[in-house]
């Protein structure tokens, strides 16, 4: 859970301006440029962890994962198709100027990303369908760095378009479908609370203990450390996992990847497809991307559909606008539904953050989260966060979109942007 009230001033050690030698925005360059020699590669792939989950390392060798997990990984692809898309620039001069504080004081928005008091990769903002303001300053534009749990959004959108074609219905529990879940710890539990990760089952993400529900499915498709003697078939294993209800299904919010899979598992059942390729044929094939997409499947080719897929962030922001009013600037066809829109807007479960207001986490700006997206605000942002430094930021209403990407400094830590980013939205889009 992000921690929504954080201060907007950054506290940095030491801050060395020159140091950071990046281009600013202004000066991005169109000219290729490798990003890693072969020494470089081999270096850091010998480098990656086998000794513990393999995506435990942080700083500059976390920074080199997160843009090149397609270099030692398997994935599947997710296909684009047809004529590239363009968006149109109109580039909106007051982002650039706008002012950030620090514990140094304050400064332009373009020098604050580009300092080492963030570890901003790359930063896509679109209004009305158009690029306002787009940056790499540790990445380059070709790169297809990971969006961790940001993917989670795709499983319920992709779910959400056979909901409206009448394929499926989200207040049928999920073993309606998926007979193999019958008996298990998930039979009864509806879609809906599912989508909304208010399931009930204790089953909450968890990367410590390995006998766990979650450690015990994250080994299955790779996302946790495993060797020969792990389980390797997700399906299997929470088809068969017994796990306790913790709570009445819809009351209270609790978040894990299990939820996600489960969706993707849906999808797949209904579709008679793997997860990517519908993923493909909804969504990814009519949105004129740039470039493929992919996830991870470290583990017999299952992708890990909670977190891991790889993209261009040019692209997610395409992915991004089939919320907003301007979808048209990338397809023809209104792919997520105003159904959808409003349900997000008006029509979430307000029990579901209870716990973490009482507990003082949150204050009454989230509504509740939805549809696998971490929160609905009270100005109708929806936002969906990736570990260590990813976002996708939309609103229908003011016609935005933002996409990012970052990873955690040695130390673990990291800016987070996203309150950054959401008092700058409001304060230049907040009257449209």
């Amino acid at each position: 859970m992000n921690n929504l009230l954080k201060s907007l001033i950054i506290s940095v050690a030491t801050v060395n301006m020159s140091a950071c030698a990046q281009e600013t925005p202004a000066e991005k360059s169109d000219e290729f440029r490798s990003t890693s020699t072969v020494e470089e590669t081999r270096a850091q792939i010998s480098r990656v962890r086998t000794d513990d989950i393999w995506w435990t390392v942080y700083g500059e060798d976390q920074a080199w994962n997160f843009k090149n997990l397609h270099r030692f990984m398997p994935t599947v692809s997710v296909y684009r198709d047809g004529q590239v898309k363009m968006l149109e620039e109109a580039i909106n001069p007051a982002i650039a100027v706008f002012e950030i504080e620090t514990e140094e004081g304050s400064m332009p928005f373009s020098d604050f990303i580009n300092s080492n008091h963030t570890t901003l990769m790359s930063l896509v903002i679109l209004h009305k369908g158009k690029i306002a303001f787009e940056a790499y300053p540790r990445s380059e534009p070709y790169e297809k760095p990971v969006y961790w749990s940001v993917a989670k959004v795709f499983v319920s959108s992709v779910l959400a378009i056979l909901e409206d074609r009448g394929e499926v219905d989200v207040s049928n529990p999920i073993d309606f479908y998926i007979e193999e879940l019958r008996g298990s710890s998930f039979e009864g539990v509806k879609i809906r609370n599912i989508l909304d990760m208010a399931t009930g089952v204790e089953c909450a993400e968890e990367y410590v203990d390995k006998e766990s529900c979650y450690y015990q499915y994250s080994m299955t498709v790779g996302d946790g450390h495993f060797d020969e003697n792990s389980p390797d078939n997700p399906y299997e294993l929470l088809a068969s996992i017994e796990v306790p209800r913790y709570e009445e299904q819809g009351t209270d919010f609790q978040y894990s990847g299990v939820n996600t899979f489960l969706l993707s598992w849906l999808v797949e059942k209904i579709t008679g497809m793997p997860f990517q390729d519908a993923f493909s044929k909804e969504i990814w094939t009519k949105i004129g991307a740039e470039s493929d997409g992919s996830y991870i499947a470290p583990r017999f080719g299952v992708p890990v559909t909670h977190g891991g897929f790889l993209a261009r962030a040019r692209d997610v922001a395409r992915f991004g606008l089939l919320y907003t009013p301007s979808y048209t600037a990338v397809t023809d066809d209104k792919i997520i539904s105003d159904r959808l829109i409003n349900l997000l807007k008006n029509e979430g479960n307000d029990k579901l953050f209870e716990r973490y207001r009482d507990a003082g986490y949150m204050g009454d700006d989230p509504k509740y989260p939805a549809y696998q997206w971490d929160q609905i605000y009270q100005n109708n942002d929806f936002y969906k966060g990736g570990w260590a430094g990813q976002g996708l930021l939309v609103n229908p209403d003011r016609d935005t979109v933002v996409v990012y990407t970052g990873y955690f400094k040695e130390d673990q830590s990291e800016v987070d942007m996203l309150p950054i980013l959401r008092d700058m939205m409001n304060s230049l889009y907040g009257d449209q």
